[in-house]
């Protein structure tokens, strides 16, 4: 029988000086080592990377903060000089948008029941690997990386998938979170990168036939509210949060896996309806992939166009993009400019998205165990023709090893 996590967590290793935090490492291991004999073996974990969101009104300035230090998603000039000062003039407005959407982002939560429900799915499909166990490694907000390590080895994990939870491929988002796995894994005082645990990865799956059905699905739904003489009518507005422009001609591949999912989904609905893929969340005065989502709703309306639906296609599950910036901001607008709008339900605890990822980590597992895959995609090796990210390298050699420690 385990013993209580509390049990191992009375302090929280950050608030420790190093030396400390090492002392307090080991002993978890040996509690963990201690428990885990006796309960069988330890989990399989399967760590859902994505770049999170403050839970609570208190967390927004930290979040903010880590998101504007962060090269890979916001190249900014002098940018530890700027980060801290366009974090703290934007926290007021970042506050009060969270508190319109209820006192925090759900991502949390809905990361935490998206890996429940699928653990429990990877029990059943795959008895080999199980038991399964959920860690959620967010990148700017709680839980962080450390902390998803710190469980990790708590729990004495030895096998690990590296799940990211962008499902199109970008240095920004997924590459970020990798790039700080790698970090803090092989940092002074880290746990889980010189050969502790076996990684494998799970980079993109843009086109995985379970989460083309679970769009679609949402979408079908969403057309049915309209009447029938309208419904095939229907504009729909895929929404993919935009890159920098700079990002996006070094040959980043998120545009393109993003449109593949688009296209997947008007397949798999027979092209019912007339679409657009659009972008949106630009931050900054710099140039970003365009079409902006609400740009597009003026040009559509300006076509006299009058019934659009929103279908946000590069997220899996409702944070403040679609809560606020689609639900109230863009809709407001629509509304001003007589247009019907209207929103694809996220996937959030969709069974039919719970299925697809399911099966998608079932199948990684299966593969890497029988020698049919490595511990890595073949597309994540091969950098950004115009790459200039020297921790990339590092990051994908290590990766490619299976955590075993190498460097490029």
């Amino acid at each position: 029988m385990s013993l209580p996590r509390s049990a191992f967590m009375l302090a929280r290793p950050s608030s420790l000086p190093p030396h400390s935090r090492a002392a307090w490492r080991r002993s978890l291991a040996s509690a963990a080592a201690t428990t885990t004999g006796t309960a069988g073996k330890p989990p399989t974990a399967i760590v859902m990377m994505n770049m999170g969101g403050p839970s609570t009104i208190p967390e927004v300035h930290g979040f903010l903060s880590r998101l504007f230090h962060d090269h890979d998603l916001i190249p900014l000039p002098a940018q530890r000089i700027l980060a801290p000062i366009i974090a703290k003039r934007r926290t007021p407005k970042i506050e009060q948008q969270y508190t319109d959407i209820g006192g925090g982002s759900p991502i949390l939560k809905w990361t935490k029941e998206q890996g429940r429900q699928m653990c429990e799915l990877l029990d059943e499909l795959n008895p080999a690997t199980a038991p399964h166990k959920p860690y959620v490694a967010f990148r700017y907000a709680n839980p962080l990386t450390e902390t998803c390590l710190e469980e990790m080895e708590a729990d004495g994990v030895k096998r690990a998938v590296a799940f990211s939870q962008y499902p199109q491929y970008s240095c920004s988002t997924t590459g970020s979170s990798l790039n700080e796995l790698y970090r803090v894994a092989r940092s002074k005082n880290g746990w889980g990168g010189n050969g502790e645990v076996e990684w494998s990865v799970l980079d993109r799956w843009p086109a995985h036939p379970g989460l083309v059905d679970a769009f679609a699905q949402n979408i079908r739904k969403a057309l049915a509210q309209y009447p029938a003489d309208r419904r095939d009518h229907v504009v729909l507005l895929f929404s993919a949060h935009s890159l920098p422009i700079e990002i996006v001609n070094r040959g980043d591949p998120y545009t393109a896996e993003v449109a593949a999912t688009v296209h997947a989904v008007m397949h798999k609905l027979n092209y019912s309806n007339p679409w657009r893929l659009t972008w949106q969340s630009q931050v900054g005065p710099r140039a970003w992939q365009g079409p902006q989502t609400s740009d597009a709703i003026v040009g559509l309306a300006k076509q006299g166009k009058k019934d659009i639906c929103l279908v946000p296609i590069a997220f899996t599950s409702d944070h403040i993009e679609t809560l606020y910036e689609l639900d109230i901001e863009v809709k407001e607008e629509a509304e001003k400019l007589g247009i019907h709008l209207t929103r694809a339900e996220s996937l959030n605890d969709s069974p039919i998205f719970i299925r697809a990822i399911a099966d998608l980590v079932s199948t990684h597992l299966t593969e890497h165990s029988e020698g049919k895959i490595g511990p890595t995609s073949k597309q994540i090796l091969l950098h950004c023709p115009g790459c200039t990210n020297p921790k990339c390298g590092h990051t994908k050699a290590w990766l490619a090893t299976g955590g075993k420690g190498a460097t490029a």
